[in-house]
Parts: structure tokens; C-alpha cells; sequence
């Protein structure tokens, strides 16, 4: 039994973690849907903060927080769509996003997928 839930666990992880290719060019967005502090908690309770600024064109700078992790980078935005580390910024709706992090269980050394939604602060 224990071979079937390995074999599926490598087949979730390979499939949710792959980068599909996107055929579509940068173009540049509305600084306005993106900039500012976008607060949320995972389905732990585990908050974050992602702060984006200096949205020029289709880059930008994000600083995620969570919990002991502080990430800065600079980003290039592609259907409204971004990542930092292992952690992926979807747009969804003005002031809404969705969050996908990778987060890598330190007992098993298993990885999964935590999603959670972010509203934009006012």
C-alpha cells in the first residue's frame, strides 16, 4: 500500500508543480490592480503579506512575508500571473488573488500544494 500512495504522491507533485509553457508575449499592465499590500492566511492560519511596488511596464518588486520567510525579488508579470521563490501571485479579480505556495513537510521531506486567496489593502 505503501508503494501505491508513494507512486501517487510523485505523480501529484510532477503534475501540480510543472511549468506549463505560455504562448503569450509580456505586455504592460495596469500598475493600479497590482501595487500596494495584498494580506491573507493560508487554510493553517498562517498569514502573509505580499507588498508589490514600482510596477512599471510588466515588472515589479515583491517582498513576501510569512512566518519567518521574507522573500524580496524582482518580478516579470505575464498573465496576471507572477512568482517569488516557490510561491505563485494569480490575479483573479480587482483587489482578489490567489496564492499557491510549495511547502515542503520538514518530518517527511514530502512537498504539497497550500493555496490561499489575498485581498488587496485599501
Amino acid at each position: 500500500m505503501a508503494d501505491v500512495t508513494s507512486i501517487l504522491a510523485s505523480a501529484y507533485k510532477a503534475n501540480t508543480l510543472s511549468v506549463a509553457k505560455s504562448s503569450s508575449k509580456y505586455v504592460a499592465v495596469d500598475p493600479s490592480l497590482y501595487q500596494g499590500s495584498w494580506t491573507g492566511k493560508y487554510a493553517s492560519n498562517k498569514p502573509f503579506l505580499i507588498t508589490i511596488s514600482d510596477v512599471s511596464g510588466f515588472r515589479a518588486k515583491v517582498h513576501y512575508q510569512s512566518q519567518g520567510t521574507s522573500k524580496y525579488q524582482d518580478v516579470l508579470i505575464k498573465d496576471g500571473a507572477f512568482r517569488i521563490g516557490d510561491t505563485k501571485f494569480t490575479l483573479t479579480a480587482k483587489g482578489k488573488a490567489q496564492i499557491k505556495n510549495v511547502v515542503t513537510d520538514p518530518a517527511s521531506g514530502q512537498t504539497y500544494l497550500d493555496t490561499a486567496y489575498a485581498a488587496q489593502d485599501k
